[in-house]
């Protein structure tokens, strides 16, 4: 798949061309991942359309969507996504599994989920999964007998129950350099007012929502300041605008 890239200078530029070049930067932050986030967006500023945000992307989207979850360590994602959307098993097809078993990679990310309630959406058919693995952080143990996928529960202290301590955590503990947060809203609104991402991935589709409910990109309290972006790259595809973007005030 090809895509027109547009900045930094004109090229055409293939999506393993694009996704070669995710990996952690020099001189990100020690002590945690780094952070990648991926979002689609309307043009009037939507992040989902009737509850969903799949109505939004097309091809080339859902191709960096699954390109993306292929190249990182870890997939973290907010319990309300997670609902919304219906995860299942994050790489469905066998030659994307076998392909990171080749590099020496575990066959699929882990799938991360810091919950503050204890409430899971345990029907979605992400649990039902055997070959799944993924952590939970919460404040209290979790009652997950039910369950079929491989999940351990990080139980924390309510004060430090926080996405820097998570994040701290599956890097120490999990050994996790690459992280890609897929969402909802409230996360990365939450991610950023702890300084924790160092790139976004937006997709700027060519639709209109004309209104509605549908939530923007981020959720929740203002930051106490404009956060910069410095942007990698501007492609386009079939009317899509696809927009990487690194962060300025990352910290660790």
């Amino acid at each position: 798949m090809e895509f027109r890239q547009l900045l930094p200078q004109p090229a055409s530029v293939a999506l393993d061309e694009l996704l070669a070049s995710v990996k952690p930067r020099a001189g990100a932050p020690t002590g945690r991942p780094h952070v990648i986030v991926n979002f689609v967006s309307s043009v009037d500023g939507r992040a989902a359309f009737r509850g969903r945000s799949g109505a939004l992307g097309d091809d080339g989207d859902h191709a960096l969507f699954h390109g993306l979850r292929e190249r990182v360590d870890a997939v973290l994602v907010g319990t309300s996504t997670l609902r919304a959307e219906r995860y299942g098993r994050i790489l469905s097809r066998p030659e994307r599994r076998e392909r990171r078993a080749a590099a020496g990679r575990s066959p699929e990310p882990l799938t991360c989920l810091v919950t503050e309630s204890g409430e899971l959406p345990l029907a979605i058919p992400l649990f039902a999964e055997t070959e799944a693995r993924i952590v939970v952080f919460s404040s209290m143990p979790l009652h997950l007998s039910s369950v079929q996928a491989a999940v351990d529960n990080v139980v924390l202290e309510p004060g430090q129950l926080t996405l820097t301590t998570a994040l701290g955590r599956l890097r120490s503990d999990y050994d996790i350099d690459l992280l890609l947060c897929e969402g909802g809203p409230s996360l990365f609104g939450s991610l950023l007012r702890e300084g924790l991402v160092d790139e976004l991935f937006l997709t700027l589709a060519p639709k209109l929502t004309g209104g509605g409910e549908g939530p923007t990109i981020t959720l929740g309290p203002e930051l106490p300041e404009l956060a910069q972006l410095i942007t990698i790259s501007l492609l386009e595809r079939a009317g899509s605008l696809y927009l990487r973007y690194g962060l300025q005030q990352s910290s660790g």
